[in-house]
C-alpha cells in the first residue's frame, strides 16, 4: 500500500454548497491513484464535508433551509464573539461533518450516478477553505 496527501484551497462564495468532486478526481489523477480509499478533512469548525446529489441544485436548497432551522442565528448563544452566524455555524458543522472516505476504483472516486463531493461554507461571507487530500492505496507507478 502506498499513500499520497496533500492540502488544497477552496474559495467559498459565502454561505452553501460548493462542488468539489472535479477537484478531488483531479488530485486523484495527478497522484496516479488506482485502487484504494481517498479520506477528506476539512481543517475548520464552520464548514464542513458532504456527499449530496449533484443533480437539482433544489435538494441543496432545502439542505440549506433545514440546516437553518436546525440551528438559527436568532438564538441566545453564549458564544457570539465571531458574529451572529458563526455559532450556528459550529452547530451546522457538528452536524454534517468534517471527513468523508470515498473508495477508489482505477483512479476513480466510487461515487454513484447523482452523488458529488461538496464543501458547506456556513459561514456567510466567503472564506479560504483547506480540505487535506489522503489517499490510500495502489499508485500507478509508484
Amino acid at each position: 500500500m502506498q499513500q499520497h496527501i496533500e492540502t488544497i484551497e477552496i474559495a467559498t462564495r459565502g454561505q452553501g454548497f460548493t462542488d468539489v468532486t472535479a477537484e478531488i478526481a483531479k488530485r486523484l489523477n495527478a497522484a496516479g491513484a488506482g485502487d484504494g480509499l481517498v479520506t477528506l478533512f476539512i481543517r475548520h469548525t464552520s464548514a464542513s464535508l458532504t456527499i449530496q446529489e449533484n443533480a437539482d441544485p433544489d435538494v441543496r436548497h432545502d439542505l440549506l433551509n433545514a440546516l437553518d432551522r436546525l440551528a438559527p442565528q436568532d438564538e441566545d448563544y453564549v458564544h457570539t464573539i465571531e458574529g451572529p452566524d458563526d455559532m450556528p455555524a459550529h452547530i451546522k458543522t457538528m452536524l454534517t461533518g468534517t471527513h468523508l472516505a470515498v473508495p477508489v476504483s482505477k483512479g476513480r472516486m466510487m461515487l454513484g450516478t447523482w452523488q458529488g463531493v461538496y464543501l458547506v461554507e456556513h459561514r456567510a461571507r466567503p472564506h479560504r477553505r483547506e480540505i487535506v487530500v489522503h489517499f490510500a492505496g495502489e499508485i500507478r507507478g509508484g
